[in-house]
């Protein structure tokens, strides 16, 4: 018998994935020079006190937030609820039960924000990144019964991935939509980051707990051409750092270890990047100068500066970044959401082309492409 060739379908280019509006929320209370009281007082060396005191004059931060209020009378109470006394400071079980609380109702808040710059539809799909707690059920589910969402919206949680975890739920949600043309993807992070504050005479612990503070922000993912468009993303880990950044459950909360290192990481990294820079690179072959919008998660000033330095860029071009890192700190996984939030606030032409980049444990860079919507 002859035969007969398969039917092949034509080939139908996916959908392009766009996040068409980011919402963000912080919690009331300012508590950047609260804490900066409280570390001097912990810091036994006199020594260390000031050297505490110059690297905070020099962190590029002015803000940070958080769901505690500080306490203003000088007692053991480090805010006014008694959650942190000296001395006294919770386990980590008592951290989890306020995370319970606290991070659905951010997350809700930033959802509400996201709202008002977009009209959000039917969600048909919820990615939520966080790795500052554990509950269950999760944030995800609380926040499906605290929006009305259907019980039966498909959800996707990715925790403990750090900073970087946004560009991983973005990625997630680009995904969907390739797939799945009709799908609105509702990505949401958040963090209470100042769950974790350490009762200890360590410097390393205080410089690295002044870095962070608490927020959330949202995404709308959608093939709705608005926004900016998501394209290729790119993780590049690098060799020999994995002791760089970690992030370790213990009796007493969460450890955040941040190495000094680090900058030097990331510069390093950049530069062999921006020296390379083949279709297989994070630059994609574009040289850096050529790049509109650099959506670049500010970990810190040295960070930004390690980047800044990395791919030579001008000061201009993480001017955004630097605005989030001095009225926010860094909120680990939303912090790159406002960020592209300030970007998207900004007028444009259609076309423009943007990198994303955060950096989390491991160490990697997550990077995307992107651009504005036509």
């Amino acid at each position: 018998m002859p035969q007969v060739a398969p039917v092949v379908a034509p080939a139908v280019a996916p959908a392009v994935a766009h996040v068409v509006a980011v919402g963000r929320a912080r919690p009331p209370h300012e508590v950047h020079g609260a804490f900066r009281a409280f570390a001097e007082a912990t810091l036994s060396a006199p020594r260390e006190r000031a050297l505490f005191r110059r690297m905070a004059a020099r962190s590029g931060i002015e803000r940070r937030w958080s769901t505690l209020a500080p306490a203003t009378d000088g007692g053991d109470a480090v805010d006014t609820e008694g959650f942190y006394s000296r001395g006294r400071f919770p386990g980590t079980a008592a951290r989890m039960r306020r995370y319970a609380e606290a991070a659905p109702a951010l997350a809700e808040a930033a959802v509400r924000d996201l709202a008002t710059h977009t009209p959000l539809g039917t969600i048909t799909h919820l990615v939520v990144a966080s790795c500052t707690g554990f509950c269950a059920p999760g944030v995800d589910q609380r926040l499906v019964e605290r929006l009305g969402l259907d019980p039966d919206v498909e959800r996707v949680v990715l925790g403990f991935m750090g900073c970087a975890a946004a560009v991983n739920a973005l990625k997630t949600a680009r995904h969907i939509v390739r797939s799945e043309p009709e799908a609105r993807v509702l990505v949401v992070c958040v963090e209470l980051c100042t769950l974790h504050l350490q009762d200890v005479d360590d410097l390393e612990t205080m410089l690295s707990a002044m870095l962070f503070a608490d927020g959330a922000a949202a995404a709308l993912v959608s093939a709705e051409p608005r926004g900016v468009a998501l394209g290729p993303f790119r993780a590049v880990t690098i060799p020999a750092t994995a002791d760089r950044i970690t992030w370790d459950v213990a009796d007493s909360g969460f450890l955040m270890h941040l190495s000094g290192a680090v900058p030097v990481a990331i510069e390093s990294t950049l530069a062999r990047e921006r020296t390379r820079n083949d279709a297989g690179g994070v630059l994609a072959g574009t040289p850096a100068d050529a790049i509109a919008l650099w959506a670049v998660h500010p970990g810190g000033r040295t960070v930004l500066d390690a980047v800044a330095a990395g791919l030579d860029l001008p000061d201009a071009a993480l001017a955004p970044a630097r605005a989030v890192l001095r009225e926010h700190g860094n909120m680990s996984s939303p912090t790159v959401l406002f960020v592209l939030a300030e970007l998207l606030a900004r007028p444009g032409p259609p076309g423009e082309p943007g990198i994303g980049m955060a950096f989390g444990p491991g160490m990697v860079a997550e990077t995307f492409r992107f651009a504005r919507a036509a």
